[in-house]
């Protein structure tokens, strides 16, 4: 059985930083796609960044291209996400979530994810 379990979040205020760690247990960690994923009070969820099993293919959401950064420590078995110039707008619950594939892989709604974590609430103030 897969455990995800996030770490991280909390309330900054807008124009501060977060980031977000992530841990998987029950597969090789090398052997998982990864991703974060968010989804605030009646609104979808919605699918922040991907990264592949190696690093070396990520996705990102347009409204937190040049701010936010997916990377994964495949020795120390953590995803994370080094969220900048945070925004009120990016006040939510966040997500990790997990896939075994060694393929690339974009966001979407996560419907392709099995895994998930119990997620890690960010609240940016204005």
């Amino acid at each position: 059985q897969v455990q995800v379990v996030e770490s991280g979040g909390g309330l900054v205020q807008a124009g501060g930083s977060l980031r977000l760690s992530c841990t998987a247990s029950g597969l090789p960690f090398e052997d998982l796609a990864l991703g974060w994923f968010r989804q605030a009070p009646g609104k979808e969820r919605e699918g922040v960044s991907c990264i592949n099993w190696n690093g070396g293919s990520t996705d990102y959401l347009d409204s937190v291209k040049g701010r936010f950064t997916i990377s994964r420590d495949n020795s120390n078995n953590t995803l994370y996400l080094q969220m900048n110039s945070l925004k009120p707008e990016d006040t939510a619950m966040y997500y990790c979530a997990a896939k075994q594939t060694w393929h690339s892989i974009r966001c979407g709604n996560g419907d392709v994810f099995p895994y998930w974590g119990q997620g890690t609430q960010v609240t940016v103030s204005s």
